[in-house]
């Protein structure tokens, strides 16, 4: 009896660059979406200028490509546009991989974060 593969996707060093396109496209849109629902976007902010970042090391990278793929992915667990729950689940995906790369965002990342989302947050006002 043939075993059967699942269809799942395997992220490698090869698919990041595809990935990272993709969410420098969807990012900015989904942070303007989550601002008032994920108390730790700045983190996740942070996270995104880590993974713009060549001197990051590469397993960090790829874990912010892909928990970023996640979160700006309009196909989740709990859709996002469900008011209150949208994004948990992109939470709990964020808060994971931000812990495992933690040491791998430095404070210059954390320091442009925070410029672009001052200018985000005044954009929006």
């Amino acid at each position: 009896m043939p075993r059967t593969v699942p269809d799942i996707e395997i992220l490698g060093p090869e698919d990041a660059a595809d990935k990272e396109a993709e969410i420098k496209h969807r990012f900015w849109p989904t942070v303007r979406k989550a601002l008032r629902t994920i108390p730790f976007m700045h983190e996740v902010v942070s996270a995104y200028y880590a993974m713009l970042d060549p001197r990051t090391p590469t397993r960090a990278k790829l874990t912010v490509v892909a928990a970023l793929a996640y979160f700006v992915s309009p196909f989740d667990l709990v859709p996002d546009f469900i008011v209150g729950l949208g994004f948990l689940d992109d939470a709990s995906v964020l808060a994971a991989a931000l812990a495992a790369v933690s040491s791998s965002i430095r404070e210059e990342h954390r320091t442009a974060a925070s410029r672009a989302l001052e200018e985000e947050i005044g954009a929006g006002a």
